[in-house]
């Protein structure tokens, strides 16, 4: 199944040190000088809503526990499924501890640098992906999952960001929400005859990483997994 959306090559908003890739724009090329050196890609969210007011009503105790109650926190994951060229596929996710992904001749192309389970680091979570391997990759398919807590991507604000060793970061919002989905395809990097793009994809799946899959056709095959 091909990644929903149409393709305006350069469309996207660019400036000096953002682009931000949108429905009517939503792929980017880099250039040259940028496809060089380690790509990061980065994840950052807020972990807990907004607290709620208490309600107007059913007494100063209850509004007193409403208040005080702790609120569910979001914990989101940073992976992605990857395709080599010469046809290896496989996923990088802190979910069965898979934080690397290397070539059949040992290069460590992808790398996931930890599990952050409380949103509140700065750094969030991050993908860095050793663009000196170029060669090797075929696609990537970068996604965010809700781990743990309520599936409230509305709250989460989730931001991903694409930066390149050289040039403007590319940023994808994950602005759009589905309460039934626990997985968002949110941008596909594609190689294309040493050319790599980025494209903004920001689709939900009501189902695990197996779904994502299969809407992409990677054809892995999957098992339960644990951190």
């Amino acid at each position: 199944m091909q990644p929903s959306g149409e393709s305006n090559g350069q469309g996207a908003g660019v400036s000096l040190s953002k682009v931000t890739l949108t429905k009517s724009a939503p792929q980017v090329s880099l250039e040259k000088s940028a496809a060089r050196g380690v790509l990061r890609v980065n994840l950052n969210w807020t972990a807990r809503p907004p607290q709620q007011q208490a309600p107007a009503s059913g007494g100063w105790l209850k509004k007193l526990q409403s208040a005080l109650a702790p609120q569910p926190g979001i914990d989101l994951d940073l992976g992605c499924l990857w395709e080599f060229s010469d046809g290896s596929k496989g996923v990088v996710q802190a979910l069965g501890n898979a934080f690397t992904a290397r070539t059949a001749d040992g290069r460590v192309v992808i790398s996931l640098d930890g599990d952050d389970r409380s949103g509140a680091s700065v750094g969030g979570e991050n993908l860095s992906i050793d663009l000196a391997h170029l060669d090797a990759v075929r696609r990537i398919l970068v996604f965010a999952l809700i781990y743990e807590g309520v599936p409230n991507w509305e709250q989460a604000r989730a931001v991903t960001t694409v930066s390149p060793a050289d040039g403007p970061a590319i940023e994808v919002l994950l602005d759009e929400a589905d309460p039934a989905a626990r997985v968002c395809g949110v941008a596909l990097l594609e190689n294309t005859g040493g050319q790599l793009s980025v494209r903004r994809e920001v689709r939900y799946v009501r189902g695990g990483q197996d779904l994502l899959d299969q809407a992409y056709g990677w054809g892995l095959e999957w098992a339960p997994g644990r951190k």
